[in-house]
């Protein structure tokens, strides 16, 4: 069963193991996933003495605002100040941040700007940190019919298609991303229940939208994303794991991240991983933070 803590914006759902005095891993998980994604990761950890919190991110499972006034903003802004406070209300200083996708930008803004609360950082994906202002430059157009759901999400077609049929557009991304993943609809149907959120489809859309520059975000993380478009260096011990086969985007040859990593930093490509990585290389994924805790 999750257990719940508040901050200023969000009432938390997170579910916590290993050791309380352990020390600390926070473990984040993407777009459209839950922390079912880490149940492989959080059993190695927890067996050798880590304290490990995996949340449900906002708009996701039994996370809630705690105010019907709060914009349900899904800009990075949010999610590195929801994984801030986070920190803040579990007393926790200082912890290996790791995450994919939504998770991983959360995990990399926390690291890039409170650089003292990350003990290390494990990004599945790089520098996680939307570069909004150059967002509308144009790639390939193999790159671009990757993200069809992120063209389909800015229609208001799209929001009622996310609103009707979130199971089947889920489990359609996850088998274009992780082609080698095998899950089964029991697994699936054990996260897509946190889809039910009512505040997932307003959040998902609003983050599709606003990293194009295209809906504007809360006043309120308006200085976070000034920094932010700065495109701050991480300069705290990182670990980048990238799946061979991620069917957003294989892994380029070259290495176009590393000069975002200002501190210690290592690339790690793991073979017929696709872009669900903690869910298909759970033992490369706690590895990596393992080696960060020390």
């Amino acid at each position: 069963m999750p257990e719940f803590v508040r901050t200023p914006v969000l009432e938390v759902a997170y579910e916590a193991a290993g050791p309380a005095r352990g020390p600390a891993a926070v473990l984040l998980h993407g777009f459209p996933d839950d922390p079912r994604a880490y149940d492989g990761v959080v059993s190695r950890l927890a067996s050798e003495g880590c304290r490990v919190i995996v949340p449900w991110l906002r708009g996701f499972g039994g996370t809630r605002f705690l105010s019907e006034r709060t914009p349900r903003s899904g800009q990075q802004g949010a999610l590195g100040a929801d994984l801030r406070d986070f920190l803040d209300a579990l007393g926790i200083e200082r912890a290996v941040l790791a995450g994919y996708d939504w998770g991983g930008r959360a995990a990399c803004i926390v690291a890039a700007l409170w650089p003292e609360r990350a003990a290390g950082l494990v990004t599945c994906g790089g520098y996680n940190v939307q570069a909004i202002a150059v967002s509308g430059r144009p790639a390939a157009a193999a790159a671009e019919s990757r993200l069809w759901y992120q063209w389909y999400f800015q229609t208001e077609r799209g929001r009622a298609g996310l609103q009707t049929n979130r199971r089947d557009i889920a489990r359609l991304l996850w088998r274009q991303w992780s082609p080698n993943y095998a899950f089964d609809e029991a697994a699936f149907e054990a996260t897509a229940q946190s889809f039910d959120n009512p505040d997932f489809v307003e959040i998902v859309i609003h983050s599709y939208r606003h990293r194009y520059g295209l809906v504007p975000g809360d006043p309120a993380y308006e200085e976070i994303e000034r920094r932010l478009a700065e495109q701050p260096s991480i300069r705290v011990p990182s670990i980048n794991l990238l799946g061979e086969a991620a069917g957003v985007g294989p892994p380029p040859a070259e290495d176009r991240h590393a000069a975002r990593f200002s501190g210690p930093y290592e690339r790690r490509i793991v073979p017929r991983a696709g872009h669900l990585l903690p869910r298909e290389a759970p033992a490369e994924v706690a590895r990596a933070v393992k080696e960060l805790l020390g």
